[in-house]
């Protein structure tokens, strides 16, 4: 009923095998870290592969992202906000925007403002139609 165990009395024998069972788990450990680090650096490559360095200079037109749009998307509605003046960059990529009507300035991360390639002022006329009790259409400039 009992199996029997067998010890290994000698001791030296079993102090080899002890100390080479902790060479073997030290060289698993230290090759799992070196993966790791293989790893973590393949993907900071390919992440700052995918940044687009953007220069700016003070007086250009940007157009801001909208991260809370990014969380609750509206169908049909732009994520970019603008168009923003460009009044000053610092050197680590932070830049000051100017309101479209210049009377506030504000401060936001580089990585969010991309360049405006129309011109300020630009107006279009847009038509509006009401589904209720005027059936002439309205204009009104957006």
């Amino acid at each position: 009923m009992w199996a029997l165990i067998k010890l290994n009395l000698d001791w030296a024998e079993a102090a080899n095998l002890r100390m080479t069972q902790l060479n073997e788990i030290e060289e698993f450990h230290l090759h799992a870290y070196e993966s790791a680090t293989m790893y973590k650096e393949r993907m900071k490559f390919v992440h700052d592969k995918k940044i687009l360095k953007r220069e700016f200079k003070s007086s250009d037109l940007v157009l801001l992202f909208n991260s809370r749009l990014k969380l609750f998307p509206g169908k049909l509605k732009s994520k970019w906000s603008g168009p923003y003046k460009v009044v000053n960059v610092s050197p680590y990529g932070a830049i000051e925007l100017e309101s479209e009507d210049g009377t506030r300035t504000f401060k936001v991360n580089g990585q969010r403002v991309k360049h405006y390639l129309g011109t300020i002022g630009e107006k279009h006329l847009v038509e509006q139609f009401s589904l209720k009790d005027n059936p002439t259409p309205t204009p009104t400039i957006e």
